[in-house]
């Protein structure tokens, strides 16, 4: 495996890997080619977006990083950042999560970053595992949402 920043091209496989994690939660969230494009890959707010590929160039995972602005949608504190993580439903457990984070924990602190929140769905078991073990811990609690943060600077 291999990760290594996104590029438009990645938009179609990192559209199905959305699409079939969007389906299992049973959400009508959108995940098409041109939505991954405009808001992961080519996003303004973008610091960096990952993708993990296998050996034979499927697409396992993304992961983007993004910097929050005033109003962002999850009332993020404006100067941290904000992350989404998406793995092949099939590719749990191989490592793949782990080895995005690591890049994009070096981009986040390259970019400055003070701290990363991730806002999961309380309903979410994996992903609030996964972030618990990149060592994100819950500061915040929504709605149907835990917000959980990494801290890179005091």
């Amino acid at each position: 495996m291999k990760v290594r920043p996104a590029l438009p091209a990645d938009s179609e496989g990192m559209s199905i890997v959305l699409r079939d994690i969007i389906a299992a939660w049973k959400s009508d969230r959108p995940s098409s080619a041109e939505h991954v494009r405009t808001y992961y890959v080519e996003h303004p707010n973008r610091i960096e977006c990952l993708v993990a590929v296998s050996q034979q160039g499927d697409i396992l995972g993304f992961q983007s990083l993004q910097r929050a602005t005033d109003g962002n949608p999850w009332g993020v504190t404006p100067g941290w950042g904000f992350i989404g993580t998406y793995v092949k439903l099939d590719s749990g457990r191989r490592g793949i999560g782990t080895a995005l984070f690591a890049a994009t924990r070096d981009a986040a602190r390259k970019a400055g970053l003070p701290s990363i929140d991730a806002t999961i769905g309380e309903h979410n078991d994996l992903g609030l595992a996964y972030y618990e073990a990149m060592g994100f811990r819950t500061y915040r609690r929504q709605p149907g949402m835990i917000s959980k943060v990494y801290t890179l600077f005091p």
